[in-house]
């Protein structure tokens, strides 16, 4: 499993195959394709963004007539640990425990939950998933962010987190959305509708990435379904948005800049020669009409979440 999109990403194609997370933030299962010292930042960077929606998220499934008394919470897909410990914040009286592949982003993890207090609720486990579920431990919650689509057999992948749930309680799935606007549609150079282009690369890529998954199977992305299947029973969904309008902050501007250029390096193959020369001004520190510069920059997401109860 390769999970980091979830916590920091991001949800569109984009976010979840350019593997630049993904709880998100996105990778292989042994966790050595990226330098976790340059990925490891990006990803928390895109997480803290991100802790509006996720907390609204987590809020949400608290304050559910249904919701059970949350004594222990999995975090699937941790990442660096900042949705880990939002969720200790949000669930006081649980420990949470994180649940990640790569050593070095549970080692954020940990670092950060001394930081805010937390190491004694907080804890991490490496784990491969969905093959090491069974030594996770019940649970009353697993938040699984943006890490279900990176295991071959979806369904099988569900039906076991339902297993790890005692009666009462939740799984939060998060996938689908839609994908993050940081330009306008016509930048005044190059063809309009890049992003939306970058939108078809990234799914072409994911699509490829879900084909090269061990016990890869093809899977109706009806999540409610899914949840049913998994013996659940669905307790709704609900979208939370990331508005940042233009003018945008200093860390959410170099957030955009980190991003765009990750996914330039990623999704470059399958862009045309013109939109390769449109993002490379685009990256260009010196020219007005770039990232760094421009005043139209903005950040605009929309991230689902899919609840289903173990009666």
């Amino acid at each position: 499993m390769s999970s980091h999109a979830g916590h920091g990403h991001h949800d569109s194609h984009s976010d979840r195959d350019a593997h630049v997370h993904t709880h998100g933030p996105g990778a292989a299962g042994a966790g050595t394709e990226f330098d976790w010292n340059v990925m490891g930042p990006m990803l928390e960077q895109e997480a803290e963004l991100n802790s509006g929606p996720y907390e609204e998220a987590a809020r949400w499934i608290a304050a559910l007539p249904t919701a059970p008394e949350v004594r222990r919470v999995l975090d699937i897909g941790s990442g660096p640990g900042v949705v880990t410990c939002l969720l200790a914040e949000v669930f006081p009286e649980a420990e949470v425990v994180a649940v990640d592949p790569t050593p070095a982003l549970l080692e954020r993890t940990e670092d950060r939950a001394r930081r805010l207090s937390l190491s004694g609720r907080v804890r991490t486990v490496e784990a491969e998933l969905p093959q090491d579920a069974d030594r996770l431990g019940e649970a009353d919650l697993v938040w699984a962010g943006n890490s279900l689509h990176h295991m071959g057999d979806q369904r099988a992948a569900l039906t076991r987190f339902a297993g790890l749930l005692r009666p009462g309680g939740t799984v939060a799935l998060l996938e689908g959305g839609l994908p993050t606007r940081r330009l306008p549609r016509d930048l005044g150079f190059g063809r309009p509708g890049l992003e939306a282009r970058m939108d078809a690369a990234s799914a072409a890529r994911f699509d490829r990435m879900r084909t090269e998954l061990p016990d890869a199977r093809r899977e109706t992305e009806d999540w409610r379904a899914l949840i049913e299947a998994a013996g659940l029973t669905p307790q709704g969904t609900r979208t939370f948005l990331l508005d940042l309008p233009a003018p945008l902050s200093g860390p959410a501007r170099d957030h955009v800049v980190t991003r765009m250029t990750r996914e330039a390096e990623v999704l470059g193959e399958l862009l045309d020669a013109e939109d390769r020369a449109v993002l490379d001004r685009l990256l260009d520190p010196e020219d007005p009409a770039g990232l760094h510069r421009r005043p139209d920059v903005h950040l605009l997401s929309a991230r689902t979440v899919h609840l289903g109860r173990r009666d």
